[in-house]
């Protein structure tokens, strides 16, 4: 897939072939990169439902969303920095901080930028639903005061427990996706 996940996509079993159409039954198992142990998931055996007025359907499991969520958990992808540089871009400095968070005022009554780094603590929880997909998200933000020596002081921390729903549709041959937090 990329530099810190790959896919299993071999066969389960051998194709079925019919005089209409052809079952492929693939296996679909997400690693990280250079680390072939099996995932911490058991897949379940699902079922598509019987149409036949398209040319091709393709069916991913909660399974392959688990797997994808575990090889890139354990390859650090969900933990990312957000610089001085983006964070002026939104204008986000000690001094925001400061009006929700009063220490932050005693502690930095010079404005200085700010440094945020967002760590996944757990694996994200994949869940499919009837018209959607839930994640789940637990994790922690260490906010940073980034002074003129360009030396980071850490300023705080907080734990972050996030729920979304994200649900995709088909609009005028795009492929949409609406996000809501839920929590």
């Amino acid at each position: 897939i990329d530099d810190l996940a790959k896919v299993d996509y071999s066969l389960n079993s051998l194709p079925a072939v019919f005089q209409p159409f052809i079952d492929l039954d693939l296996k679909g198992i997400v690693y990280p990169a250079g680390n072939c142990s099996g995932p911490p998931y058991v897949s379940a055996p699902f079922t598509i439902p019987d149409q036949s007025d398209s040319m091709l359907y393709l069916a991913f499991s909660e399974y392959f969303f688990q797997t994808s969520s575990f090889a890139y958990y354990t390859a650090g992808a969900f933990n990312i920095t957000i610089a001085e540089e983006t964070c002026s871009y939104f204008n986000i400095s000690t001094e925001i901080f400061g009006n929700i968070i009063p220490e932050v005022a005693k502690y930095s009554v010079t404005p200085y930028p700010v440094m945020l780094k967002l760590t996944a603590t757990e694996i994200p929880i994949i869940s499919l639903e009837q018209d959607s997909f839930t994640v789940e998200i637990q994790g922690s933000m260490e906010v940073f005061a980034v002074l003129p020596d360009s030396t980071p002081q850490s300023l705080f921390t907080m734990n972050i427990a996030a729920n979304t729903s994200i649900a995709l549709n088909i609009f005028d041959q795009k492929l949409m996706g609406s996000l809501c937090l839920n929590r």
